[in-house]
C-alpha cells in the first residue's frame, strides 16, 4: 500500500494551490493535481505498464492538464468568471481548520479517482491474474468523455464570444445543460469500470467506489450551482424557460430537469 501513501503526498503537493486561493482547491489543484498523479502511477508502475495502462495514464494526464490551463486562461480572460471566482462569498476568509479539513478531502478524493489504474497495476505488480479487456474500455470512456468535455468548453466559448449575455443551448447544449460536467462523468466511469478486471480487494473497491461517487456527487452539486446561477440571469426569458423544461441538466434521455430542490446537492 505503499503507493497509495506516495499517491496521497503528490496529491496534498498539488492541492496545496489552494491554499493561495481556497476556490483552488477544486480547480486548479484539481486539474493539475490528477495531471500529477498520472505521472506518478506511470513511475510508480513503469516496470508493469500495458500499452492500455499506459493510454489511462496519457488520458488522465492530457484531461487534467487540459482542464487546469483552461481554468487559469478562463480566469484571466472572463470577466463574469472572475465575478464568480473572486466574489465576496469565494474571497471570504476561510477559518483554518476548515482549509485544512478541505485540502486533505480534495486530496483523498483525487486519489480515490485514480486508484482504479493504481490498482490494476499493483495487482498486476503482485502476480495477481488481471483482465485487460477492461483497461481498454476504460481508456475508450476516458478519452470519450476528455473529447466531450472539451467540445462542449469549446461551443460554450464560441457563443459566449458572440454575446456574453446569452446562454448556450447550441451544440451538445442541445442533449444536456451540462455537457462539460457530463464528460467528466464519462471520463470518471472510465477510471472506475477498470476495477472490473482488476481483481480488487474488498478495501480496493471501497476506496474505488468513494473516489467515484464522491465526483458524481460533485459533479449533481456543480449542475444544480449552475442551475440556480441562470435561474437568475435568465430566468425571466421565455426561451430560456422552455429550453431548460426539455433538456436533461445532465444525463442524456434522463428526464431529470431540475435540480434545484436538492438542498443535500450544496458543494
Amino acid at each position: 500500500m505503499h503507493y497509495l501513501l506516495i499517491l496521497l503526498i503528490v496529491s496534498l503537493a498539488v492541492s496545496a494551490l489552494g491554499w493561495v486561493y481556497f476556490i483552488y482547491f477544486f480547480s486548479l489543484g484539481y486539474g493539475f493535481g490528477v495531471s500529477a498523479l498520472a505521472i506518478a502511477i506511470a513511475v510508480i508502475f513503469r516496470d508493469v505498464l500495458t500499452i492500455p495502462t499506459a493510454l489511462l495514464c496519457v488520458v488522465m494526464f492530457i484531461f487534467g492538464m487540459r482542464l487546469g490551463l483552461y481554468l487559469a486562461t478562463r480566469e484571466k480572460r472572463s470577466a463574469e468568471y472572475k465575478k464568480i471566482l473572486y466574489g465576496p462569498d469565494a474571497a471570504k476568509k476561510k477559518p483554518i481548520f476548515v482549509v485544512v479539513f478541505v485540502w486533505i478531502f480534495c486530496a483523498l478524493l483525487y486519489v480515490g479517482q485514480v486508484s482504479p489504474v493504481a490498482f490494476y497495476l499493483a495487482n498486476a505488480a503482485d502476480g495477481v491474474a488481471v483482465n485487460e479487456l477492461w483497461t481498454w474500455v476504460g481508456a475508450g470512456l476516458m478519452a470519450l468523455g476528455v473529447i466531450l468535455e472539451s467540445v462542449a468548453d469549446a461551443q460554450k466559448k464560441a457563443v459566449k464570444k458572440k454575446n456574453i449575455n446569452r446562454y448556450v443551448d447550441t451544440g451538445l447544449y442541445r442533449i444536456v445543460r451540462c455537457p462539460n460536467y457530463l464528460g467528466e462523468l464519462v471520463i470518471w466511469t472510465g477510471s472506475f469500470v477498470v476495477c472490473i478486471g482488476a481483481s480488487c480487494s474488498a478495501w480496493q473497491w471501497i476506496i474505488a467506489l468513494i473516489g467515484y461517487i464522491g465526483i458524481v456527487y460533485v459533479m449533481f452539486s456543480g449542475a444544480r450551482r449552475l442551475e440556480l446561477r441562470q435561474a437568475v440571469t435568465y430566468g425571466n426569458n421565455p426561451e430560456f424557460q422552455e429550453y431548460v423544461s426539455k433538456t436533461p441538466i445532465l444525463i442524456p434521455f434522463l428526464p431529470i430537469y431540475s435540480l434545484a430542490k436538492y438542498e443535500w446537492l450544496q458543494a
